[in-house]
């Protein structure tokens, strides 16, 4: 089986299933999953800048509850941590079919 014949098909919700089936090729599926994982980044990036303003106004003696910088840093933390065990995955998965014999 080549891998570049793979073509699947999406299914949309509707009672006229044969007008809304659309092919997806396997440039759309890396364009989608290359802006998906941009997406993702960016959201992590926009938490840990947000953190890094809170702490800087928190610090510099402006007006902030300590508490909505603790809430922001953490949401920081839990992203990055989160992101860093989806790569972990990924690095791992990827890995472990580079081991497989053919």
């Amino acid at each position: 089986m080549n891998i570049n014949s793979f073509s699947p098909v999406v299914h949309t919700n509707s009672s006229n299933n044969a007008q809304n089936v659309k092919e997806i090729t396997p440039s759309d599926a890396h364009n989608s999953f290359a802006s998906a994982l941009k997406n993702a980044i960016g959201s992590v990036n926009e938490r840990q800048i947000a953190s890094d303003e809170m702490t800087t106004k928190l610090a510099t003696g402006q007006d902030v509850d300590l508490h909505d910088v603790m809430i922001t840093a953490q949401k920081a933390s839990v992203s990055m941590s989160l992101t860093l065990e989806v790569r972990n995955k990924a690095v791992e998965a990827y890995q472990e079919m580079m081991r497989m014999q053919v």
